[in-house]
């Protein structure tokens, strides 16, 4: 009696969930939507900013024309503001292009800015708010109105710039030490989704896999 040989069992398990996977894998796209909304408001502070510019300028000119002059220049307290427009546009910039690279496709002004995490896109941004809360307390500072009050927002501004760079260097920390540990599996994880459409993660040992590569290499 002759036994036929059976065909190989597939794993019904793991093509039960192609379809879940995929849906799951390409709802990345949906964060699209936050991108479109923040650069749309980016691109709107930077036409404001601009906008604030020429009107102090014009200000400005005007009252030196009129030989009104400033102890601070071309009204430097109003040019402050203008700085502070910028720079929250350039967050919702930061915001809008990390995520963008982050979850739709990898773009190179992303990684030339350093973002190639969250953590990284969490970093920018409150490196760029501190730079603002210096702005704002120097804008203060040049109006001066009450020696008292200026000292009390210093100091509640400090408390918070102090509490922002430790986040900062404890989110850093966490990055490298992430890094030395899964940096390959990222790698592969981010070559597989952008480059081959792949949605589903393989878990495998990305050490075994460079120890049986180099083995090869030694028996060639």
């Amino acid at each position: 009696m002759f036994l036929l040989p059976l065909p190989p069992m597939k794993n019904d398990h793991s093509h039960s969930f192609d379809t879940l996977n995929l849906i799951l894998g390409r709802s990345r796209y949906l964060v699209f939507i936050a991108v479109l909304a923040v650069m749309i408001t980016a691109f709107s502070l930077f036409m404001i900013g601009a906008i604030q510019a020429m009107d102090a300028l014009y200000v400005a000119w005007s009252r030196v024309f009129h030989g009104e002059f400033s102890p601070h220049g071309i009204a430097m307290s109003l040019n402050l503001n203008i700085v502070s427009t910028m720079l929250e546009a350039v967050v919702f910039y930061l915001v809008g292009v990390g995520l963008y690279s982050l979850f739709i496709s990898p773009l190179n002004v992303a990684v030339a800015l350093g973002i190639e995490s969250l953590t990284d896109l969490e970093s920018k941004v409150l490196s760029v708010i501190i730079v603002i809360m210096g702005a704002t307390f120097l804008q203060h500072f040049v109006r001066w109105r009450d020696s008292i009050d200026t000292l009390e927002f210093g100091g509640s501004m400090a408390i918070v710039v102090v509490s922002l760079v430790t986040l900062q260097w404890l989110g850093h920390r966490a990055t490298e030490i992430q890094k030395s540990y899964s940096l390959k599996t990222q790698n592969r994880a981010q070559r597989e989704m952008f480059q081959e459409s792949t949605e589903q993660h393989e878990v495998r040992s990305d050490e075994s896999s460079d120890t049986t590569i180099r083995s090869d290499h030694d028996i060639i």
